[in-house]
């Protein structure tokens, strides 16, 4: 009888549990937005309520990403660590077939790391000096407003 459910209760964790994983990511992820937008909504209603400018509505609550900088060190360097230690197991069991397998994600943690070195610092600079620049303008024009009165 209990032999007879485990193939069951194998099948429903092999397929279910991995297609689980992405639908719980989704359901928390638009639950979130969902709760930003009903905050912003609540501050823009209160916003035009006492007369005041209205804050545009922020990027990320329309298209769901955030505006956070991209940098190209960090893949580098996790796509150059898993080559580099999948080429140090293959050679500690010296099988040589392996450690070609090793060599791609080694590659292209590589090119990374030199895409960083040469232009990815200047693209990030610029990036930092846009935002900085439109933080500025932002806080300029809302600090001519005056404090806000609760």
């Amino acid at each position: 009888m209990l032999s007879d459910l485990v193939p069951i209760f194998g099948i429903i964790f092999a397929v279910g549990l991995p297609l689980s994983i992405p639908i719980v990511y989704i359901a928390l992820n638009y639950r979130k937005r969902k709760r930003l937008m009903e905050l912003s909504h609540a501050e823009r209603m209160a916003a035009i309520e006492r007369g005041m400018e209205v804050p545009p509505l922020p990027l990320e609550l329309i298209d769901g990403q955030s505006r956070r900088r991209r940098s190209s060190l960090l893949p580098g360097l996790v796509w150059f660590f898993v080559g580099l230690a999948m080429v140090a197991g293959s050679m500690s069991i010296g099988d040589e077939l392996p450690v070609v397998f090793g060599l791609v994600p080694l590659g292209i943690g590589l090119a990374y790391l030199i895409y960083y070195g040469v232009e990815g610092r200047h693209v990030e600079a610029r990036q930092l000096e846009v935002e900085l620049r439109e933080r500025a303008e932002r806080n300029g024009r809302y600090s001519q407003q005056g404090p806000a009165t609760l």
